[in-house]
């Protein structure tokens, strides 16, 4: 499967994650799969680097393979393309919502895991700073045991939400949430990183990953053109 087939496979489970919201057993799912999309993304645009330098690499492409061979062939061009794709990979996740993909990318190799995943109501119009609020429901095996029991536990939670997240609406003059405003969303909560809501990070993440794959195609030809 070609890089594109790698981003259709991101979107097809960002779909499924927005349409699971908020179960954490099927959000944690397809999550775990939408950052394995992601990661062979990468994998994909190096082996796409590696065939046309022409460095032959074998098996799974990575940056440390990719490194020694085009060393050992005195590669000039392949090399300025790796350091440029390490840069430019840090550059574009300098930035809150990619940097947490990275984040959590990085834990999910090394854990195998992901860590806890909660529920959260929320404004459905997200403003800068807004708060959520964790609240507590009965799992089954791990999935939501009933829709009607989450739509409960929101709906108990409301008043003392309202009152909080409009006090600072209000103090910053905007738009006061109104009760048919509130909805729940699945957040992931890990340590020393602000809890983030894993679909809105997966759709934001996306075009930036769209991005670079662009990026890395042109910077790919502009190499090899000077080798011809």
């Amino acid at each position: 499967m070609n890089v594109e087939g790698k981003i259709k496979d991101c979107e097809y489970n960002l779909k499924q994650i927005k349409y699971y919201d908020p179960d954490p057993f099927y959000v944690n799912y397809f999550f775990k799969a939408y950052l394995q999309s992601v990661m062979n993304v990468y994998a994909e645009i190096l082996e796409e680097a590696n065939r046309d330098f022409g460095l032959f690499i074998t098996g799974e492409c990575t940056k440390e393979k990719f490194e020694i061979k085009a060393k050992k062939k005195n590669d000039k061009q392949a090399l300025e393309f790796l350091s440029w794709f390490k840069e430019n990979y840090e550059v574009e996740h300098n930035i809150p919502y990619p940097s947490f993909i990275k984040k959590i990318i990085y834990f999910f190799k090394e854990y195998n895991h992901l860590p806890e995943i909660s529920i959260k109501i929320r404004a459905n119009q997200r403003y800068k700073a807004d708060v959520f609020q964790t609240i507590q429901v009965g799992f089954t095996k791990g999935k939501l045991k009933s829709k009607e029991e989450l739509q409960i536990e929101v709906k108990r939670q409301k008043p003392l939400f309202l009152e909080i997240i409009n006090q600072k609406r209000k103090k910053k003059n905007e738009p006061k949430v109104s009760e048919n405003q509130i909805i729940a969303s699945a957040y992931l909560e890990m340590k020393n990183l602000e809890d983030i809501e894993i679909s809105h990070a997966c759709e934001i993440y996306l075009p930036v990953m769209k991005r670079f794959l662009d990026e890395s195609r042109n910077e790919i030809k502009r190499l090899t053109r000077r080798i011809e």
